[in-house]
């Protein structure tokens, strides 16, 4: 397989798919251009190798194009992070777009519109009557399909070689991320070294265990995250259940657990994740304290409690102290780390310390030398907002790909440089 270290960008154009996916204000300004920043060392290793650069990103989930998600607003900070004044394509098709690709130079990089501005992007059909019949949706699913073909194509022709450096949307089958690579040999397409380091990541920590190993599981339900548990059964020696979870799991056991978010229609599902933890020899790892709150606000009245002893109209918001020190006793004595989600409600400053002592747990750990690789949207917000991200092995940018990744599926924008 060919790597970006590896090739000589001197004379190529690169069609480069990333992930600019990145939160605007009101007046269109960026609020967090981390995607932005992690995909400089790709773009610059290419500028510096004497090669030329189209890159590709979709932005929010337009239904064809608007204003809104223009790529046109993030034009001028990617030209100061780059230092070269990048040239911008009003559409990802067309003459326009086509004209300025041939005509790059050394040196020089093109931003196309918004590749999701076309529904061939992603190979669903837009503008359906809510009283499409089946016949209709089969029909305008396939003239999508047909009609897709021809825009990877058009997309292919742009460059000489092909870069994915967008683990975000590596899980999806879509023209830039996986459909594309089939237009270059595998002499001509590759990872950008973002995308190398997350596959490298995800590997490590599902294929090259150093033992024990722990992954800490958060989230609100159970029923998003069954897949994820079930294939980690196989892997870890310690699975520690946290977040909205925990009451599902109490629940289930017997516990009160007052109006802390349960679902109730999964207590079953949760009895039998237990007994195949027990059966595989797996040492779940439950709460047994809360901090508890009488509303759901930042504000509340507050107390600790056991977890299985929630009064009528109090929530568990976040884990009690004695959790904190089981979880993070069970952290601190492992090699390998997987933390994907909080343990409460950590956007509210009043119940953010569970989070932040796993947090921490798994900083001390990383510093003894176990490998740790948090991903997830909240559990990355968790340790950026803790000013933890620098104390782990690897944070990843990809929330969805990553979950998909865990669950042991072979993700698409993967597969296709690896062919």
């Amino acid at each position: 397989m060919q790597t970006i270290d590896k090739f000589n960008f001197a004379g190529k154009k690169a069609f480069v798919r990333v992930d600019f996916n990145v939160p605007l204000d009101e007046n269109f300004n960026i609020t967090d251009d981390t995607r932005m920043r992690a995909a400089l060392p790709t773009l610059k290793k290419i500028l510096a190798d004497g090669g030329s650069i189209i890159i590709g990103s979709h932005l929010g989930r337009p239904k064809g194009v608007s204003e809104k998600f223009s790529l046109k607003h993030i034009l001028k900070h990617l030209s100061e992070l780059l230092g070269v004044e990048v040239q911008f394509a009003n559409d990802c098709m067309g003459e326009e777009a086509a004209v300025k690709a041939a005509a790059l130079q050394a040196g020089e990089v093109l931003l196309l519109e918004n590749l999701r501005f076309y529904a061939e992007e992603e190979g669903k059909p837009r503008g359906l009557a809510e009283d499409a019949t089946d016949e209709e949706k089969a029909a305008a699913k396939k003239a999508v399909k047909e009609s897709q073909k021809e825009f990877t194509k058009k997309l292919a022709s742009y460059a000489d070689c092909y870069v994915n450096d967008a683990f975000g949307t590596a899980h999806r089958a879509h023209a830039s991320t996986a459909l594309i690579a089939k237009y270059f040999d595998s002499n001509n397409k590759m990872f950008g070294y973002l995308m190398e380091k997350e596959v490298k990541a995800v590997d490590k920590v599902l294929n090259d265990i150093h033992r024990p190993f722990t992954a800490i599981m958060g989230g609100s339900k159970v029923s998003s995250k069954i897949e994820i548990i079930e294939n980690l059964l196989n892997k870890v020696d310690n699975l520690i259940i946290a977040g909205g979870m925990t009451y599902t799991f109490t629940k289930a056991m017997g516990g009160k657990v007052g109006l802390s978010i349960c679902e109730d229609d999964k207590l079953d599902l949760a009895l039998d994740l237990m007994k195949k933890a027990k059966e595989k020899g797996v040492n779940l790892v439950l709460a047994v304290d809360a901090k508890i709150a009488d509303s759901f606000s930042n504000d509340a009245n507050t107390q600790f409690c056991n977890v299985n002893e929630i009064p009528d109209g109090w929530e568990g918001l976040d884990i009690g102290p004695k959790t904190e020190e089981i979880f993070a006793n069970v952290i601190k004595q492992s090699k390998t780390i997987l933390w994907n989600g909080p343990t409460g409600v950590f956007e509210f400053d009043n119940f953010t310390h569970g989070s932040r002592a796993v947090g921490e747990a798994i900083v001390e750990a990383t510093k003894n030398g176990a490998f740790s690789l948090v991903g997830g949207g909240d559990s990355v917000a968790c340790v950026n907002k803790f000013g933890l991200a620098s104390g782990v092995s690897y944070v990843s940018t990809g929330g969805g790909a990553l979950l998909e990744a865990i669950e042991g599926k072979i993700l698409p924008g993967i597969a296709a440089i690896q062919e």
